[in-house]
């Protein structure tokens, strides 16, 4: 089991990154890939959640030990992967995710791709009162960019890797169009709509 990794940040995928270390690249999943932006091509801290199955060995990553603590939380509950905590997560709004829970606002956890009601009942059950140590996850803010469509392309396909609906994200794509900024801003921005 591994708790962290410290590498070169080489590559920046929809749905990973790829962390060199000790000459090997190891690919690892994460809740925002395009949050590790400003990082590409330097040495960071990783946070590591190893998921061994019989077809594959599988590694989730995290910014602080608080955002592995809410993963933690979210796959120890009955329905819920690490895919869809991942996407959970993604939603950068801890409080928001420990107010439904500790108020059983069991609409608003079902807004989250792939949670449906029984999942979200199963979520209040399990989690309520377990947050209360943990604190809104702090990523990387705001870079300045040029490539405005090509950043809103690449923020399409991490929801759509989140388990978000193509249809869902028409809406989303048709409100950026024209618009400038990074793909992690436009991620942020899109799941506040979806949740909301």
């Amino acid at each position: 089991m591994f708790d962290y990794i410290k590498g070169k940040l080489t590559k920046i995928t929809a749905k990973y990154i790829v962390v060199e270390a000790g000459g090997l690249g190891y690919i690892i999943n994460v809740a925002n890939p395009y949050s590790f932006s400003e990082q590409m091509n330097q040495e960071l801290k990783i946070y590591l959640h190893q998921v061994v199955r019989e077809d594959a060995q599988l590694l989730y990553g995290f910014h602080t030990e608080d955002e592995k603590s809410v993963f933690l939380n979210l796959i120890s509950v009955s329905g819920i992967g690490p895919t869809s905590a991942l996407a959970i997560i993604a939603a950068d709004d801890n409080d928001g995710l420990v107010a439904a829970i500790d108020n059983s606002d069991v609409t608003y956890l079902m807004k989250f791709p792939k949670i449906g009601k029984k999942t979200a009942q199963q979520m209040v059950l399990d989690l309520a009162g377990k947050f209360a140590d943990t604190q809104q996850p702090t990523v990387a803010k705001n870079k300045s960019t040029t490539q405005g469509n090509q950043d809103l392309e690449e923020a399409m396909e991490a929801l759509l890797a989140l388990g978000y609906k193509a249809k869902e994200l028409k809406k989303i794509r048709a409100f950026f169009e024209g618009t400038q900024d990074t793909a992690e801003n436009y991620i942020k921005a899109a799941l506040k709509m979806l949740i909301k």
